[in-house]
């Protein structure tokens, strides 16, 4: 099939990113005097789970497709999910028939994953590693981590560490998509992100904000709050993330210096396996498609 790729959306140019860039560290509003704990996001799997959980249909029916069109050397059977938080995907593959497995480093969120499939009939598939440094028992066809989890890495060894890990984790001819937020050097890139979920009476808003980023040390700091609401209480958790930046030629070179893949595809956050892109200087949203040599 012929396809030509479309560019990532361009906003207007600007100068780049100036070292030690601080932006706003002030406690953000809270005008409905909500009781707020200042604790990990990934230490509540049930409210995490909601937060980032619209999108899991989009993202299997794309995981999938991408294996159709893309993997070599048999079918998909067997899928792994690195950073796998509350499981929520793989859990989803687990029903459709696939065999699965994932890790994280949270016991919290590995804890809850593994109920929800003891609940369902399915064996306890999520272990506690760290995605720089484990082994797996059985390599999978496609491999996933699609919600910018890999930033947490801290540094290029980290980095480099988990796409070998991952390398011997995905057998030959199979995939791995990473999903990576890069810092655009061209353009501005974006400081702030708001969305709601909802799940029965439980619903949360939940904003994320851009704390500061040092473009020499490759340290970004954001900002996130869930607003959490339920029949007998409202309350605010309130959290600081730290992540490596990438601009897209600090990933291209990333994925170069690994022996074990080669991109074959890009898409961006839409999951249209029909419209590819072209990633560049003003590129901030990427889907990596990457085969195992």
């Amino acid at each position: 099939m012929n396809r030509t790729k479309k560019p990532a959306s361009k906003p207007a140019k600007v100068s780049a990113i100036k070292q030690n860039s601080v932006f706003d560290e002030t406690p953000p509003p809270n005008p409905q005097n909500l009781a707020v704990l200042d604790e990990s996001i990934y230490d509540h799997p049930k409210y995490y789970d909601l937060v980032f959980g619209a999108d899991c249909a989009a993202e299997i029916k794309f995981i999938l497709a991408c294996g159709e069109a893309h993997l070599r050397g048999g079918s998909i059977k067997r899928l792994f999910e690195p950073a796998c938080g509350t499981g929520r995907l793989i859990q989803a593959f687990a029903k459709k028939g696939f065999e699965v497995s994932g890790l994280d480093l949270n016991p919290h969120a590995v804890a809850f994953c593994n109920a929800r499939f003891r609940r369902h009939g399915f064996p306890e598939s999520a272990f506690v590693a760290d995605m720089a440094d484990f082994k797996v028992k059985r390599k999978s066809d496609i491999a996933f981590n699609t919600i910018n989890s890999f930033r947490h890495l801290n540094s290029e060894r980290a980095a480099r560490d988990h796409l070998n890990c991952m390398a011997q984790a995905v057998r030959k001819g199979g995939l791995y998509l990473l999903g990576v937020h890069l810092t655009p050097t061209d353009v501005a890139p974006s400081e702030t992100e708001s969305w709601s979920a909802r799940r029965g009476h439980l619903s949360i808003n939940t904003h994320m904000w851009t704390v500061g980023r040092d473009p020499k040390s490759r340290v970004e700091r954001f900002g996130i709050y869930f607003d959490v609401h339920r029949p007998s209480e409202s309350f605010r958790i309130i959290d600081e993330l730290v992540l490596r930046s990438y601009t897209p030629k600090q990933m291209d070179s990333l994925i170069e210096s690994s022996d074990g893949w080669e991109v074959i595809e890009t898409y961006d956050f839409s999951y249209e396996l029909d419209e590819p892109i072209e990633v560049d200087s003003t590129t901030e949203d990427v889907v990596y498609v990457m085969r195992r040599k």
